[in-house]
């Protein structure tokens, strides 16, 4: 589609090539023969969070939940970079059989955490550790 611009020149017009909708449903197992588990936390904590803290949690949760490590974490973080609300950290630790990933919120004092294995583990577990180690006063999680 053309429309005119404000000095008569042709332009096109913005439009979306494709459209998307986003499932707010239950995921159905497309790989059935491939054994996935996510299990996502999510909620406001009271310790104070550094690289070091982050390294000392994945040490612990992967050592609660038997989960195998191939590589130390990597924790990145915003240094004062991009907007006041989003300062903190992100961190990964690659599994032998997936990863975990968590970000930090530093001045909302709130965290995201996914546990993705292709393994099983206790996400009991994995909740009550997380909400121990963090010190966290709210909480919200979902295993898919």
């Amino acid at each position: 589609m053309k429309s005119q611009g404000s000095h008569g020149k042709n332009k096109m017009s913005a439009k979306p090539l494709i459209s998307i909708n986003i499932k707010t449903v239950v995921m159905n197992t497309i790989a059935p023969e491939i054994f996935r588990k996510r299990f996502l936390i999510e909620g406001f904590f009271n310790k104070s969070v550094s690289e070091t803290i982050i390294r000392k949690f994945f040490q612990l949760i992967t050592g609660e939940l038997s989960l195998k490590t191939y590589s130390d974490p990597i924790v990145h973080t915003t240094g004062g970079i991009g907007k006041k609300e989003n300062q903190g950290y992100d961190a990964f630790v690659p599994l032998i059989d997936s990863g975990i990933y968590l970000a930090v919120w530093s001045n909302h004092r709130f965290l995201s955490l996914i546990i993705y294995t292709c393994k099983d583990f206790n996400e009991l577990t994995a909740l009550e550790k997380t909400k121990e180690f963090f010190q966290m006063t709210e909480t919200d999680h979902k295993l898919f």
